[in-house]
């Protein structure tokens, strides 16, 4: 009889739809505030836990662990779970993405109001017997430009309110299709220091990530429209706080209303006692209508798994057949690779994916592999993608993938060809493997090559005349950047080529520079991929107990 562990606070309708469970065979106990052994001991006995933000799941509290099968977060973030400790054991887990969507853009647009009319300042002034009303002037939303940061679901909810205030919206989402955001009514940029001179409000609902942490720091002061109000509800670290509190002090910043604090929680800040300062404890998803439905929902997914093995709205694994995952393993790599590698040669976002799969690979389960592409277009820029979740991921944001197949055999046994539709442009890679493990890039941009898919690269396209790669390697020379492996390909002597240069370190921008100066360059980019062997987490762990 399957058994089920509450490890937070849960929602009633949650615990309803767990003694219904109980009434049909499966058994459950709520046990919250758990951590270090006790905590180990209490999983250990149970095959499904259910958790929101409180407990900390970490590799400590899972070695060992030979009964777990399924950890459900009921919320979104899944910070408080080690991932892959629970992916090397077999241990799937889910979230809710969809329960939190509402109650978050609205409390994101709630406190753009609230900013805007100082309800917070008026309100503790009318406590303290004060008539104030000259000293707290606000400011209307209509024919204010709002600009968002990560347009997934609740980017794009903020959005449909901002446009019902009759607010001009800029967005920025390195993978939200031109047609989903003219939809929406959104206006795209390339990138986010586009939109930071002209938005009156500026709003995150991003993960965060490398790219995203202090997204606005001390050098975006400069170039942020004078009077701008931040909002952050997504994650503490997007703003830099001491960015923040200069910013206000120099009245850059008009008002800033923070739900996410860097270190939570968080009960002191030199930004309390700054006026323009809204701030509230992390309170997006805490409505009783987004508790009600991310607990059943949560639920739901846990029972399920227990009683069928459906695995939805997994962040870290696949229910993959062993002998099906076998037959495809070295592809998943390969394919994922490719997406990293396209995802990183144009700043657009792409518009749509077409896959062809030729030779034996055509014969096998591509549907994988092109799920594990989606997965690396996707790695950096967003959260828990996976092989699950990534073509939904893709065609939440408007963005088209085909595939098509062909098992006559070309120039190699099995080739996966890809064609990314980004801006104007249309970027080609075309992969296959060397033995059973080895990925290799056999074609880019329409030139056939051979170059490593791992570790720093650099791609640079040019003109096939004397001297371009002793002149790019001068270049990085002088820069102590080390060349470990150099292809190049081209269309015909005198014409176009296109160089792909391995990298034993990521060059400076002054060594880049210097390269995108030799006469015949004309242009270089860097992209930068996992290192030989590193498989992602949710590969990794494939092959454990299911």
């Amino acid at each position: 009889m399957p058994s089920i562990i509450v490890l937070d606070k849960l929602s009633p309708d949650g615990l309803a739809l767990l003694d219904a469970a109980a009434e049909a065979g499966m058994s459950y106990e709520v046990r919250t505030g758990l951590a270090g052994d006790e905590l180990r001991e209490a999983l250990a006995q149970h095959d499904g836990a259910i958790c929101r933000s409180g407990v900390k799941i970490t590799a400590d509290v899972l070695a060992g662990n030979q009964r777990l099968r399924a950890i459900v977060r009921a919320g979104v973030g899944t910070d408080n779970i080690d991932k892959q400790a629970a992916t090397r054991q077999g241990i799937v887990v889910m979230n809710t993405p969809a329960g939190n969507t509402v109650s978050t853009a609205e409390h994101a647009f709630a406190l753009i109001l609230a900013l805007s009319r100082n309800i917070a300042a008026a309100d503790a002034s009318m406590r303290s017997h004060r008539w104030e009303r000259g000293k707290f002037m606000g400011a209307q939303l209509a024919g204010k430009t709002l600009g968002i940061v990560g347009m997934g679901r609740i980017g794009q909810a903020v959005a449909q309110r901002a446009r019902a205030f009759d607010m001009r919206v800029v967005g920025f989402d390195p993978f939200l299709a031109t047609e989903r955001a003219g939809e929406l009514g959104v206006e795209l940029v390339d990138r986010v220091r586009d939109m930071l001179p002209e938005v009156d409000y500026l709003t995150v609902h991003t993960p965060l990530t490398a790219d995203t942490r202090h997204l606005i720091g001390k050098e975006e002061l400069a170039i942020l429209k004078p009077g701008v109000r931040l909002i952050n509800c997504a994650r503490g670290g997007i703003y830099d706080e001491a960015a923040l509190l200069e910013g206000l002090s120099s009245g850059v910043i008009a008002g800033v209303a923070l739900d996410v604090f860097e270190d939570e929680p968080c009960t002191e800040s030199p930004l309390f006692d700054l006026p323009g300062v809204l701030v509230t404890p992390h309170l997006g998803a805490s409505t009783e209508e987004a508790q009600s439905q991310v607990a059943i929902e949560g639920v739901g997914l846990l029972t399920d798994f227990l009683k069928t093995g459906t695995v939805r709205h997994s962040v870290n694994t696949s229910p993959i057949d062993p002998a099906a995952l076998e037959g495809v393993r070295g592809f998943l790599d390969l394919g994922w690779r490719l997406g990293m590698l396209l995802s990183q040669l144009d700043d657009h976002p792409p518009k749509s994916v077409s896959i062809a799969y030729r030779g034996e690979i055509a014969s096998r389960n591509t549907r994988l592999v092109t799920a594990a592409f989606a997965a690396g277009l996707l790695e950096t820029a967003l959260e828990d993608v996976n092989i699950i979740n990534a073509e939904m991921l893709l065609r939440e944001r408007g963005i088209e993938l085909v595939e098509q197949s062909r098992t006559d055999p070309g120039a190699f046994s099995s080739v996966v060809a890809v064609d990314l539709v980004a801006g104007d442009h249309v970027h080609r890679a075309a992969g296959t493997l060397f033995g059973r493990s080895m990925p290799r890039l056999v074609q880019l941009e329409g030139h056939r090559l051979e170059a490593y898919l791992d570790g720093t690269l650099l791609v640079f396209m040019h003109q096939d005349v004397p001297g371009i790669i002793g002149n790019v390697g001068t270049a990085f020379g002088g820069s102590g950047v080390n060349i470990a492996q150099m292809t190049v390909g081209r269309s015909a002597p005198g014409g176009d080529a296109i160089g792909v240069l391995s990298l034993d370190q990521e060059p400076s921008q002054e060594a880049l520079a210097k390269v995108r100066a030799c006469d015949g360059v004309c242009s270089a980019r860097v992209c930068t991929l996992p290192a030989a062997g590193q498989l992602p987490y949710w590969m990794a762990g494939s092959s454990a107990r299911g």
